[in-house]
């Protein structure tokens, strides 16, 4: 069957673009089932030249009207017929069970009805002297760059765009060039909503689209997710034209079970915290520490429940574990678990999965000692256990690693898990649940996860510049 390619290019609500051909991969059988013409660096600059010109009058919209665009672009992404076809593009695309692709689209839904409440927050304030009057204000920065990673390709992006436009930026997306195409089809929705040129979208390589994004002077923000090797690139080059960056970055997210944890309820968020989307998630539980009192039943019970899992098309509703994006993760991910076993750990691991296609058995390593599998992140189903006795110990460890962007805790005595919470150096924690996000909070991490904030109040502010006025008497 010939595949005729997406151009890669949205400037305007009009598709454009005829760059080199890039295929996207259906994970689940290995084959591509679409492509797009790829857009590049003179795309990317077109892309700003639209954003810049349309910015001022954006910005000098009411924030009620930037909010009504917003609301009816989150109705139209929960309109059922776009609603299944977005979900279905997304499973196509990174692998992700349909039923976690149709909850990313009302996710990202949520988030542009967040922000269209938070952006009548942007009023302003003002204080009083003797002598003078504050005027405080926020001023949207401009053009901004939202560069998107491949494993949520909806919800980031709706995440970063939301906010970047309920505070009166323009904004150009990069998709990921493994999940183009649903990035694509999300901007094609926003900009019906839109005046032409405040959201434009350039979907190519990587590298060549994100330098000419971060080598624009106009460019005044990138928001960037993705790992911390290339987040310090980003940083680095954004520093050139001073365009501030917001960076959220790799993770290594603790799961500690303490002594008085309900067993069973906390293996039942681990399974959520470790596999959900495939384990590809940057809160994703990666390392687990169990109190020593409940090690041995805990791994007994999580390693059953984790071999029950249903790996498979992760378009049959009777899948429980989809596969990774592509084979250089099943690459990684095998050479950490055989790296496991060489060293003597306890590996366990069924081989049970799909011979197509791009498929990594779930795999707990019992007790693993000071090797990869421990001291990375992980990424995907594969999770390291052990045994803890002390506190104290534990905060030192995990804060020592200077990572942290999630974490979670288990145990009946709420108050002492969010004591214990409150003394880790990580930006969202989970008390007693496994998915500790949602559109009304901040996120993002400390350390080498990055810095700013996406979510909340806090990461529409983040699009802004205070601006004082003061006025004599």
């Amino acid at each position: 069957m010939s595949i005729t390619p997406v151009p890669g290019a949205r400037f305007g609500g009009d598709a454009l673009g005829g760059g080199e051909r890039l295929d996207v991969v259906d994970p689940a059988a290995g084959e591509p089932f679409g492509a797009i013409a790829a857009a590049g660096a003179v795309d990317a600059r077109t892309a700003v030249d639209a954003a810049a010109a349309a910015w001022p009058g954006w910005a000098a919209t009411a924030p009620a009207e930037r909010a009504k665009r917003l609301r009816a672009a989150a109705a139209a992404l929960r309109d059922p017929g776009t609603a299944a076809e977005l979900a279905l593009l997304t499973t196509r695309e990174t692998g992700k069970r349909l039923a976690e692709a149709r909850g990313e689209v009302g996710f990202s839904a949520a988030f542009l009805d967040w922000f269209a409440d938070a952006a009548g927050a942007l009023h302003g304030d003002q204080r009083l002297t003797a002598e003078r009057r504050f005027l405080i204000g926020h001023r949207p920065l401009g053009v901004v760059a939202a560069v998107s990673p491949w494993n949520f390709p909806l919800s980031i992006p709706a995440r970063k765009v939301g906010a970047a436009l309920a505070a009166g930026c323009a904004v150009v997306l990069k998709p990921s060039e493994l999940t183009p195409l649903s990035g694509l089809r999300f901007a094609e929705i926003l900009e019906r909503f839109l005046p032409a040129g405040t959201l434009t979208t350039v979907a190519g390589d990587g590298a060549e689209v994100t330098n000419a994004l971060l080598d624009d002077p106009r460019v005044a923000a990138v928001s960037f997710t993705g790992s911390t090797r290339v987040g310090r690139l980003v940083a680095e080059r954004s520093a050139a034209t001073l365009t501030k960056p917001l960076l959220e970055l790799g993770g290594r997210a603790p799961f500690v079970v303490r002594a008085d944890a309900d067993l069973d309820a906390a293996v039942e968020n681990l399974l959520v915290a470790k596999y959900r989307n495939n384990g590809a998630s940057c809160i994703a539980a990666n390392n687990v520490f169990v109190h020593e009192s409940l090690y041995a039943a805990f791994v007994e019970a999580f390693t059953a429940r984790s071999r029950a899992l249903r790996a498979g098309d992760p378009r049959d509703e009777a899948t429980t574990l989809g596969p990774v994006v592509d084979a250089s993760h099943v690459k990684r991910l095998d050479a950490l678990v055989q790296g496991a076993r060489d060293s003597g750990a306890d590996v366990r691991q069924d081989g049970l999965v799909p011979s197509a296609g791009f498929f990594v058995a779930p795999a707990v390593v019992a007790d693993p000692g000071d090797v990869p599998v421990w001291n990375e992140e992980v990424f995907g189903p594969v999770v390291g256990v052990r045994p803890y006795s002390g506190e104290d110990a534990l905060v030192e460890e995990i804060n020592g690693w200077d990572y942290g962007l999630g974490g979670y805790v288990c145990g009946a005595d709420v108050a002492a898990a969010v004591r214990l919470a409150e003394r880790l150096r990580i930006g969202v924690v989970g008390i007693n649940n496994g998915a500790p996000n949602s559109p009304e909070v901040p996120f993002g991490g400390f350390g080498q996860s990055g810095y700013g904030r996406e979510g909340g109040l806090a990461g529409l502010l983040e699009f802004t510049g205070p601006q004082t006025v003061s006025i004599g008497r």
